[in-house]
C-alpha cells in the first residue's frame, strides 16, 4: 500500500528498517504470517528501482527464488529472470567458451546433474537489481504493509517490552522489536553497540551491462584470471552482467574513460567466443571487502542482510545470505507470535541468532579463503588450486554437494526455502 498519513503512535508487531530486497523480503514474509509490520526508508522505491542507482545484477539460489513465490512476489520478477544453468569455473590466462573451456584447470556445473533433487530447477536466476527491487515494492503495496518511504527517522528508543522509531513527520512506530535491514553502515547496528569485524581486499569491481551477438545458453562464466575474477553473467535476451574485477586505480579508469576506450579494453579481456559485445548502460564501481558483525541479535534488535555481513561477490551469495537471514527470522517471529511469546525477547532472539549465525560466518570465512586462494598468482598455489579444480570436477558427489550448496538448499532450511508459507 502506498504511503499514509498515519496517526502519531501507531502499535505494530515488527518495524522493518530499510526497504532494499533484504528489508521488503522480511516486511512481506511478516504481512503474510499476520503480523502488523511497519517498513521504513529514506529513500522511495522508485528511486531503488531506477536503471541508474545500482546497475548490478544478483545471482539468486533457487532455494531464495521460492521464497518469493511463497510470498508472492515472484510473479512481477520472474520475467526478468534469466535461468542459469550451468556455471564454468577457470583458472586459465582468458575466457573461453563452456564448450572448450581456455586453456588452464576448470570446473562445469550443470543443473542436469540436480534436477532429481532440485525438481528441475536451474543452479539460480540471474536477475537486476531494479527489476527486484520493483517485483517486491508491487508486492509490498499490495500488502498490509505500513509503508513509510520515503522516511525519516529522528530517533529510536528502548523501553520495557519495545522499542519507539520516531519520524520525521510525527509518527511513532512502537513495536517490541526493530529489524535492522538498513544496510552496510547500519546506523541501528552502531546505536546497539554492536561492533563488526573485516578488511578491504584493495580491489574494485566493474560492474556493467552488455549485449551479445550470440546466445549465452544460460551458462555463467567465472574466470580467475591474474590481475583478479571475471564475471560474465547471463541476462535475459543476448545480455551479460559483467563484473570485472581489478585493482581501484585500474577500475576507477575503466569506469571513467570513454566508451570507445573501454569498449576495446572489454574486447582484449572477453575475447570474441559470444561473438561482437558492446556496453549498455552506465558503468558502475564498488570497492570490495569482507564485514561482519559480532553478533545478529541486541535487545529487542535483530540484524539481516548487508547489516549482518558483507562478503566478497566471488561466490554470488551475498544476497542469498541475507534471504536466508530473512526466511529465519520470519518464521522464528510468526511461530513465537502463534505462540503468544513476547517477540522481542531475549528467548525468541537467540533462536534465530542460533540459526543463522554459524552459517553466516562459516560463509564469510569460505568466501573470504576462496578470495584468497584464487587472488595469489603465485605459481605454486596456482598448480595446487588447478589440481583441486581437476579433483572437484572429476568427483560427480563432489559436485552435486556444492550445487546443492550455493542453491541453498543444503542444511536446516526454513519453510520459506523450501517454497511452503509459515
Amino acid at each position: 500500500m502506498t504511503a499514509m498519513s498515519a496517526p502519531s503512535k501507531v502499535r505494530l508487531d515488527v518495524v522493518v528498517v530499510g526497504a532494499g530486497m533484504a528489508g521488503a523480503t522480511l516486511a512481506l514474509a511478516l504481512a503474510h504470517g499476520g503480523l502488523e509490520t511497519a517498513l521504513v526508508d529514506f529513500m522511495a522505491f522508485e528511486e531503488m528501482a531506477a536503471p541508474a542507482f545500482d546497475g548490478r545484477a544478483s545471482a539468486i539460489a533457487f532455494s531464495a527464488f521460492r521464497q518469493w513465490r511463497a510470498l508472492g512476489a515472484a510473479e512481477a520478477i520472474a520475467p526478468h529472470a534469466q535461468r542459469i544453468e550451468q556455471i564454468l569455473v577457470t583458472d586459465g590466462r582468458a575466457p573461453g567458451p563452456a564448450s572448450r573451456p581456455a586453456a588452464g584447470a576448470w570446473l562445469r556445473f550443470d543443473s542436469a546433474e540436480i534436477a532429481d533433487r532440485s525438481e528441475g530447477e536451474p543452479l539460480g536466476y540471474l536477475i537486476e537489481n531494479r527489476h527486484v527491487r520493483a517485483g517486491l515494492a508491487a508486492a509490498v503495496r499490495a500488502s498490509s504493509v505500513r509503508l513509510h518511504a520515503p522516511a525519516r527517522i529522528v530517533s529510536t528508543e528502548r523501553e520495557s517490552g519495545s522499542v519507539t522509531v520516531a519520524l520525521a513527520d510525527g509518527t511513532r512506530l512502537i513495536a517490541p522489536v526493530v529489524v535492522a535491514a538498513d544496510g552496510r553502515g547500519s546506523p541501528l547496528r552502531g546505536q546497539a553497540g554492536i561492533g563488526t569485524v573485516g578488511w578491504a581486499y584493495g580491489e574494485t569491481g566493474v560492474v556493467a551491462t552488455i549485449g551479445l551477438e550470440r546466445d549465452h545458453e544460460g551458462v555463467a562464466y567465472e574466470h580467475f584470471l591474474p590481475s583478479g575474477p571475471f564475471a560474465i553473467l547471463p541476462l535475459t535476451g543476448r545480455r551479460a552482467s559483467l563484473v570485472w574485477t581489478e585493482r581501484k586505480a585500474r577500475a576507477e579508469a575503466l569506469v571513467s574513460c570513454p566508451l570507445e576506450a573501454f569498449e576495446a579494453h572489454l574486447r582484449r579481456r572477453f575475447g570474441e567466443f559470444l561473438g561482437a559485445i558492446r556496453l549498455e548502460g552506465p558503468r558502475f564501481a564498488y570497492p570490495l571487502g569482507l564485514q561482519l558483525a559480532d553478533r545478529v541479535t541486541a535487545p529487542r534488535l535483530a540484524l539481516i542482510g548487508d547489516a549482518a555481513h558483507a562478503v566478497h561477490p566471488i561466490a554470488g551469495q551475498g544476497l542469498n545470505m541475507g534471504l536466508k537471514d530473512v526466511a529465519a527470522l520470519a518464521e522464528t517471529l510468526i511461530t513465537a507470535a502463534r505462540l503468544g511469546e513476547d517477540l522481542g525477547s531475549e528467548a525468541v532472539l537467540a533462536r534465530y541468532a542460533r540459526w543463522r549465525s554459524l552459517d553466516n560466518v562459516g560463509l564469510a570465512v569460505a568466501t573470504d579463503l576462496f578470495v584468497r586462494l584464487f587472488g595469489n598468482d603465485a605459481p605454486l598455489l596456482r598448480t595446487v588450486r588447478d589440481l583441486g579444480l581437476g579433483v572437484v570436477n572429476r568427483i560427480g558427489p563432489a559436485r552435486r554437494l556444492f550445487m546443492m550448496e550455493a542453491g541453498g538448499a543444503a542444511g536446516d532450511l526454513p519453510r520459506l526455502l523450501r517454497g511452503q508459507s509459515v
